[in-house]
């Protein structure tokens, strides 16, 4: 097979993975796995940062106790998390954070999306910390200071503090951790191979945002489970409705039309967000899981695909950029034919 490369050339497959900077890229059609393919010394059982692509694994956990009535879309995160009265997440409703429905800055500072990203990393791991350091030293604590800047769910920003301050609000629904709840819900009951994990901070709380690991093949089983419907075999894992709704069910207002967070803003808003998934809005019914540097969970129910591809670009997104997802569509049709 050849691919469109970003110049417009063509490449392999072999040098599409290169420009991707790809540490695995797992292929699976109509549920058999027909490609896996390891790179850079990564291994089958070997954990892999997922970065943000993690925002979607819990977005499907938020939507899961939604259907199940734990959890209302239209109420205040305040009435969920008490402590964060007056802040931008807590006055937000569940459904704008769901949606990264929130404008907002922190300590005062004025909002700068990789500013914040380094404090951010800063909260997690006290080595990041500039000299003289006085912020934030645990998630909690880094919410708490994030005031509004503007009406929630008017305009889509990307942005780590919604993600980690739904997962709070499971945490307070649940009475459990955020590991424990994936593991309870979904992980320990898809057939994996190996336990995922957390990045935590100083109190034990999960990185939710984006400090999850697990290996390439689980993740397949993970996408395979929701391709078809939230069941694997006799059993279903997640509602139906959940699943089939992840592209169907976009809301009209802030997801619909989004750029990537790495587009320039010249770039056009073709891609959809709902409840913490990207939609490329292509006549598959499409829908992934996607991470700062180069993770992927490609999910195709109408193609019968699902692709993870795993990367480790330092710049990222990695230049010149490969166009991945046209890729994922033309092995797909491939796969069809």
């Amino acid at each position: 097979m050849a691919f469109d490369g970003p110049h417009g050339q063509s490449l392999t497959l072999s040098e599409l993975l290169a420009a991707a900077e790809t540490d695995a890229l797992l292929v699976v059609h109509r549920g058999t796995l027909v490609h896996e393919q390891y790179l850079h010394g990564y291994e089958p059982h070997g954990l892999h940062f997922n970065a943000s692509a993690a925002k979607s694994y819990l977005g499907l956990v938020v939507a899961v106790l939604v259907h199940e009535g734990l959890l209302d879309r239209a109420a205040q995160v305040v009435k969920y998390v008490p402590e964060l009265a007056g802040t931008a997440f807590g006055e937000a409703q569940v459904d704008h954070l769901l949606h990264m429905g929130t404008r907002m800055n922190y300590a005062g500072r004025p909002y700068d999306k990789a500013l914040e990203a380094q404090r951010y990393f800063a909260v997690l791991a006290p080595q990041l910390r500039p000299y003289g350091y006085s912020g934030p030293a645990t998630i909690r604590e880094h919410l708490a200071t994030a005031s509004a800047t503007g009406e929630p769910g008017v305009e889509f920003r990307y942005e780590n503090g919604n993600v980690e301050a739904l997962a709070e609000v499971l945490r307070r629904i649940t009475g459990t951790t955020t590991s424990a709840l994936l593991s309870e819900m979904i992980w320990s009951r898809i057939g994996a191979e190996e336990d995922a994990y957390y990045v935590l901070d100083a109190e034990g709380a999960e990185a939710a945002s984006g400090g999850f690991s697990a290996t390439a093949r689980d993740l397949a089983r993970f996408g395979e489970m929701i391709r078809l419907g939230g069941a694997l075999g006799d059993r279903q894992i997640v509602p139906e409705v959940v699943a089939s709704t992840i592209v169907s069910g976009v809301p009209d207002g802030v997801g619909r039309r989004v750029r990537f967070p790495a587009a320039p803003p010249s770039a056009p808003a073709t891609l959809s967000y709902h409840d913490l998934w990207w939609i490329p809005n292509d006549p598959y019914g499409s829908f992934m899981a996607s991470g700062i540097h180069g993770q992927r969970l490609f999910i195709s129910p109408t193609l019968d695909l699902v692709i993870v591809h795993y990367a480790s670009q330092v710049v990222s997104p990695a230049a010149p950029y490969p166009p991945l997802v046209q890729a994922f569509l033309e092995i797909a049709t491939h796969l069809q034919g």
